[in-house]
């Protein structure tokens, strides 16, 4: 037996050829060459410099390097060039970390709880749910309490009325099985003020929530409009305890960075992903120790990055509308997986108050200042605890257990364009990061910064005109961040890919376009005639996990952003026949953008592709300005996408600090807990409910830190896509793997022959014995050992499940993805046959090393004792040896021996191994309008070509190129 060398693979292999297989399939990503020293910040890599570490007992040893060959699988021959690619086709694994170079001088030192260095080795203090070290559970009487308790209140969220009830029937339900005993018979509450009462004890996750008022000017007379007149309540929880309670949480020991890196792959290049490898982390820790005057005490301190988020939201009501406006809280030393992931790392710290007016207060000067005002001086109130720790370090507790001496700064602020006007004090239309103006936003511009606001408002401070015509600044408004050191809120704007770019630049902005266009073009009857048939051509996409399917195109009033992502992923192959060449290209340009840009791992190759296809996206977009669409491009929202390589090399991967996650943030912490509540004097209620779930939430990760409960999985993003067929899995790293179900199906013949006869393919029995045969005897391509004979039962499945390393798309917290590949006769009435990715050369690069197969049948069977499970497909050849050159995308053919027929197909049986994992086809369309009869179900069955599509989801963009 041959033993796979992977470090923690544990699988075994009669032959090296098979170990080969496995290697190539399964882990060959991760075998890049490694250098035993960490290469410099240059290129050109010195031997001397090597790869600093924060304290010695903190080193990362990568996989020791393997040797291996590729092997060819047979399948049909490839559309391609013929020259091996020297990268594989899969995405860097998520075994190699390359190295990475820690900061000097705030680097985290672990010390004890008193704040004294520990030595090497020193194992971390325990962490303990509870201060009663005879009851873990508490202030529950034990695991049976809590759990109810976390069921009743976080999981189903009963009515009081229903708890009360439950209580009563459980009582009489034991007073029934024990008469005699008045214990056993009493319910573990007595009513839901018990429950209420326990879980309001829980410690762990306590922070409670306070208020300050405004103070009315008693000078106003009265005749001041209302909104003067009114004190406005502003409700927050302290944020330092929140970020402490952050820091304390074990459950992101995995997913924590105490100190700023620079992460350099193999080749010395930079690469960017979480928010401590951006550029703004290890600055500032520079900045924070250069500017110290007391740099003993500084250095060996730990930088904790606040972000917070903001953004108005909306809860509907019978008779109208009730808007809050919520105010979060990270910090940037979690992993923005964990972010993304929800592990209670998202913290609501405020609700800032929003005053109301008459509609002749709408465009009042007067008005909009105040408005500003008391929105900056909330923000600052709320953050003051923060101030003295950001030049005096205190000590905190830490997600592995150890202290270190904390220093805050705040680093980055998530919010729309309407929100980044009101946090930077710039007028709308102008840019909240660079000088552009707004009536020429493509002009050559400097960065905003707060040194420079307070040039200009030292020069002109008596003629604020001039302030708001020259320079777009709003001289009525101090931005919160003057109340606090070192911090810029210029520089904290972060990328909103969200409201940006896929509501923004895409359905806002480039959809419309293309649709006004139509109508410039051909008038509007006919316009709506192809707009009809472009609805009918997206309500045939074939089905796929994860994908959002659209019954009857785009005519929907009310937009969501899964709305938005979903149809950028089927928008490009519906109207190819209806624009011209230079507006697909800017079509396609931009959406290359927008999945680089969502990428988690970002390297300085990605980030030249980035700006390539800013390049080209303004080139083409011109289409718009020469067909009448446009007379200009000033749109704050479009000129933003200028700005993302840099916010990516300052921030990692802008997917880390998207308003996304605030958006879903919005439904467990606003949108949930307002339907809980009685509608009236909603906001107290909704704090104690945000509050109480905190509380039994963070008692639960403790307890599981603990071995008290098992590990929490993470839950699915209310925003993202629909996750029937997709999901996130918090399984170990693996590259791709792809199993069969783990039930078969009952109702088919269990011989081969049989089985041939019941899915009438009668070439199956010789097909499956031809794989038999090259799985047996690989070098004998002349045919001169007989085909074995298959006696054994053979096992029929309906779908196999596919694991990959995902991490742009929404997976667990390691970054893992499943899908279901189906392929039943019966899919919600239909047949439903999924197609997938086949690998075929490991050697060639993206989809060059690959092939498409529709799958016709999974089954197993079992011959000498070994259980191979395979599966019957289609293939598909790939048309032509590039893309198709008008969008883009890889164009592939289904194979028929006589393809002027369509008859006889090319079929054939592979390992499941060769799987990688399933692929979204769209029909080549052509110019021929959609009969309303074909529905989604029929198209892989009627069109002859088909695009790849490369948009499907994150991961099949970055392995599909």
């Amino acid at each position: 037996m041959v033993r796979c060398r992977f470090p923690g693979c544990i699988e075994r292999f009669k032959r090296q050829r098979d170990l080969t297989l496995h290697m190539n399939l399964r882990h060959f990503r991760g075998l890049a060459d490694t250098s035993s020293q960490g290469p410099s910040l240059s290129s050109q890599s010195t031997a001397q410099q090597g790869t600093m570490e924060p304290t010695p007992d903190n080193f990362d040893i990568d996989p020791e390097d393997f040797d291996m060959c590729h092997p060819a699988p047979a399948s049909p021959t490839h559309n391609g060039e013929d020259e091996p690619h020297a990268s594989p086709s899969l995405p860097p694994s998520p075994h190699h970390s390359g190295a990475k170079i820690y900061h000097p001088h705030l680097f985290g030192q672990k010390l004890d709880e008193k704040g004294q260095p520990l030595v090497p080795d020193t194992p971390a203090p325990p962490i303990h749910p509870t201060q009663d070290p005879d009851n873990l559970w508490a202030p529950f009487d034990g695991e049976a309490e809590f759990r109810l308790a976390d069921l009743l209140y976080r999981k189903v969220e009963m009515s009081q009325g229903n708890v009360d009830e439950l209580m009563d029937i459980w009582s009489l339900f034991g007073s029934q099985c024990h008469p005699e005993d008045d214990d056993a018979a009493s319910a573990p509450f007595h009513d839901y003020k018990d429950l209420f009462e326990d879980i309001d004890r829980i410690q762990a996750g306590d922070a409670p929530w306070k208020c300050f008022q405004t103070v009315v000017d008693e000078s106003l007379g009265s005749s001041a409009p209302e909104w003067q007149k009114t004190s406005y309540q502003v409700w927050y929880r302290d944020p330092d305890v929140v970020i402490s309670q952050i820091l304390s949480n074990p459950l992101l020991i995995h997913d924590f960075d105490p100190c700023p890196y620079i992460h350099l792959d193999p080749h010395g290049k930079q690469r960017w992903s979480d928010f401590m490898s951006g550029n703004f982390a290890w600055q500032h820790a520079s900045k924070i120790y250069d500017t110290s005057t007391d740099k003993a005490k500084l250095h060996g301190a730990m930088a904790v990055y606040v972000i917070l988020g903001a953004d108005k939201t909306t809860v509907s009501v019978a008779t109208g509308h009730v808007e809050y406006h919520p105010l979060y809280i990270s910090i940037g030393n979690i992993t923005n997986r964990a972010r993304r992931a929800h592990r209670n790392s998202v913290i609501p710290i405020g609700f800032l108050a929003i005053p109301k007016s008459d509609r002749k207060y709408d465009n009042d000067p007067s008005f909009r200042i105040f408005k500003k005002q008391l929105y900056h001086s909330s923000i600052a109130a709320i953050l003051r605890s923060l101030r003295p720790a950001m030049t005096e370090p205190v000590l905190r507790q830490c997600p592995d257990g150890y202290f270190r001496r904390v220093i805050f700064e705040l680093a980055a602020f998530i919010a729309d364009y309407p929100e980044q006007v009101l946090l930077s004090g710039i007028v709308q239309g102008w840019c909240g990061r660079c000088t552009a103006p707004s009536d020429n936003l493509d002009a050559p511009a400097d960065r905003r910064t707060r040194h420079l606001d307070n040039i200009w408002l030292e020069e002109h401070k008596d003629n604020g005109r001039t302030l708001w015509d020259n320079f777009g600044m709003d001289d009525g408004i101090l931005p919160f961040t003057h109340h606090f050191p070192r911090a810029d809120i210029h520089e904290m704007l972060c990328a909103d890919i969200l409201h940006q770019i896929i509501k923004g630049c895409f359905k806002d902005m480039l959809v419309e376009w293309i649709l006004q266009y139509l109508v410039i073009e051909h008038g509007e009857k006919k316009a709506n005639e192809i707009i009809d048939d472009i609805d009918r051509r997206i309500a045939v996409v074939p089905a796929f996990p994860g994908l959002r399917r659209f019954p009857h195109g785009r005519r929907f009033k009310q937009w969501t952003g899964d709305d938005s992502k979903a149809l950028m992923k089927v928008f490009l192959p519906a109207v190819a026949d209806y624009i011209p060449d230079d507006m697909m290209k800017c079509l396609s340009s931009f959406l290359d953008f927008c999945y680089l840009v969502r990428r988690s791992d970002i390297d300085e190759d990605m980030l030249q592709q980035i700006n390539r296809s800013i390049q080209t996206f303004h080139h083409y977009r011109a289409i718009f300005l020469s067909t009448g669409v446009r007379t200009n491009f000033n749109l704050p929202r479009l000129h933003a996408m200028i700005h993302y390589p840099l916010l990516i090399i300052q921030f990692g991967a802008p997917n880390g600090l998207c308003a996304s996650i605030t958006e879903s943030r919005h439904i467990t912490a606003v949108k949930k807990p307002w339907r809980r509540s009685r509608r009236y004097n909603a906001l107290s209620q909704m704090l104690l409910t945000n509050q109480r779930l905190d509380k039994l939430h963070a008692l639960r990760f403790l307890l599981a830190h603990c071995g008290l409960l098992p590990p929490i999985d993470p839950p699915p993003d209310p925003f993202d896509a629909e996750h029937d067929d997709i999901g996130p899995v918090d399984s170990e790293l693996a590259q791709a793997k792809v199993e069969l179900a783990k039930t078969r199906d009952s109702t088919y013949p269990r011989q081969l022959q049989a089985l041939a006869l019941h899915i009438q393919e009668p070439t199956l029995v010789l097909l499956t014995q031809q794989f038999l045969h090259e799985q047996l005897h690989p070098g004998d391509d002349n045919g001169d050992i007989a085909l074995p004979n298959i006696t054994s039962k053979v096992n029929v499945y309906h779908s196999a499940v596919a694991k990959f390393y995902a991490p742009s798309d929404l997976s667990g917290v390691r970054g893992m993805m499943r899908e279901h590949i189906r392929s039943t006769p019966s899919w919600y009435g239909h047949p439903r046959r999924d197609c997938v990715l086949v690998v075929i050369n490991a050697n060639r690069e993206g989809f060059r090393g690959m092939s498409v197969a529709r799958v016709r049948l999974f089954f197993s069977f079992r011959y000498h004792g070994v259980m191979y499970p395979c599966a019957l497909v289609h293939w598909f050849n790939c048309y032509g040896h590039s893309r198709d050159p008008k969008t883009g995308m890889w164009v592939v053919r289904p194979g028929f021996r006589d393809p002027q027929r369509r008859q006889h197909p090319q079929l054939a049986v592979i390992h499941i191994d060769t799987l990688l994992r399933g692929v979204h086809l769209i029909p080549k369309y052509d110019s021929k309008a959609i009969p309303s009869e074909v529905k989604h179900y029929h198209s892989l069955d009627l069109f002859t070509a088909f695009y790849v599509n490369q948009y499907a989801d994150y991961h099949a963009n970055e392995i599909i190129f």
